[in-house]
């Protein structure tokens, strides 16, 4: 397996990759190939994806908005699974995020998705229970549940 920076060539085969993913929300404007686009151009040192025998088989998606490093969008072929695929990704972009002197990292995980959940908790991320999360849209998007 081999880690690399993700570079927006990549996109067809990371869309599909999230597509085959249980519990991943995407929508038509952020996951699109122009919304990735814009996202590792702002976020160019801090994308991963894990390839071996040249299929891209897991994801990293992460960022920073100069104070605190956020982690989008993580996914491993569920054929790959338990092979510590998601913890070298991890790794590797936490490394990538302190490298850009950030300290800490945030991320959402949708409630229903136990493994994502699982996951993110044996790696050390703690639930917070004191925040309430909110957002607006200012375009309509239409989501896309896996």
């Amino acid at each position: 397996m081999n880690i690399r920076k993700m570079i927006l060539a990549d996109y067809e085969n990371v869309y599909q990759l999230w597509l085959s993913c249980k519990g991943m929300g995407l929508n038509n404007i952020d996951d699109s190939k122009e919304g990735i686009s814009r996202f590792l151009k702002r976020n160019p040192e801090t994308c991963f994806i894990a390839e071996e025998n040249n299929n891209i088989i897991g994801v990293i998606i992460a960022g920073n908005d100069g104070r605190r490093g956020y982690i989008y969008h993580t996914a491993v072929n569920p054929n790959y699974r338990k092979r510590g695929i998601a913890r070298d990704l991890l790794n590797v972009a936490l490394e990538a995020l302190g490298e850009l002197d950030i300290i800490k990292v945030a991320l959402v995980v949708f409630d229903r998705n136990e493994v994502g959940n699982a996951f993110w908790e044996n790696q050390g991320f703690t639930k917070r229970n004191d925040l309430i999360y909110r957002n607006k849209s200012l375009v309509e998007m239409i989501r896309i549940d896996t």
